[in-house]
């Protein structure tokens, strides 16, 4: 009971429609993401908005103005630390978002009409934890999927919950279950919870 209701406080207030999956001895109550709403493709579709974050290593060019070409880590302060103009935030910014500030800042006295490409050399990494053989830290891979991510960490325990994990976002506050679908990608600073099933 008291898991369930860890749950229940995970899940965001009027998200989604719930559809609760009460099993028999095998498996624990889970709350699971219905995917009929309107809200839960407007929830997909932020979810495979990447995001900058701490410990991402973008590579930020200029055309035509090598001295301003370069490579920067975003740092614990979020910023990327660029040739010229020196700290520019980057933490929850897209590579859009963070590619038009960039161009932004050279305009201000540096350039008159900068081209601009950014991109990211290094991904932060992702964690696996709960009952999986070997959680921690692992090397995200654009394209990896949740499954991909539970076999880095060497696959489920006999107590695992195989049908749902819990995703907690980098920058969230609180985790949320999901299916494991593939619906949701798994992005670089992902923390995936595999929870324990009930007898």
């Amino acid at each position: 009971m008291l898991a369930f209701r860890h749950v229940l406080r995970a899940l965001p207030a009027g998200a989604l429609a719930l559809t609760v999956l009460l099993g028999g001895c095998t498996a624990s109550p889970q709350a699971v993401y219905s995917l009929a709403a309107a809200n839960d493709q407007q929830l997909t579709k932020l979810d495979r908005i990447y995001r900058l974050g701490v410990g991402d290593k973008l590579k930020v060019e200029v055309f035509g103005e090598q001295e301003l070409t370069g490579e920067s880590e975003v740092n614990a302060s979020g910023n990327a630390s660029l040739p010229l103009l020196g700290a520019v935030p980057a933490k929850g910014k897209t590579m859009d978002e963070f590619a038009a500030l960039f161009r932004q800042r050279l305009s201000q006295g540096y350039l008159k009409n900068p081209q601009v490409s950014v991109q990211v050399l290094n991904y932060r990494p992702l964690y696996v934890q709960g009952e999986v053989r070997h959680g921690g830290e692992f090397v995200y891979k654009p394209g990896l999927s949740i499954a991909d991510a539970v076999a880095l960490a060497g696959g489920y325990t006999y107590r695992s919950v195989t049908t749902s994990i819990v995703l907690r976002r980098q920058g969230d506050a609180q985790g949320r279950v999901i299916p494991m679908d593939g619906s949701i990608p798994v992005l670089p600073g992902d923390n995936l919870l595999v929870e324990e099933r009930f007898f």
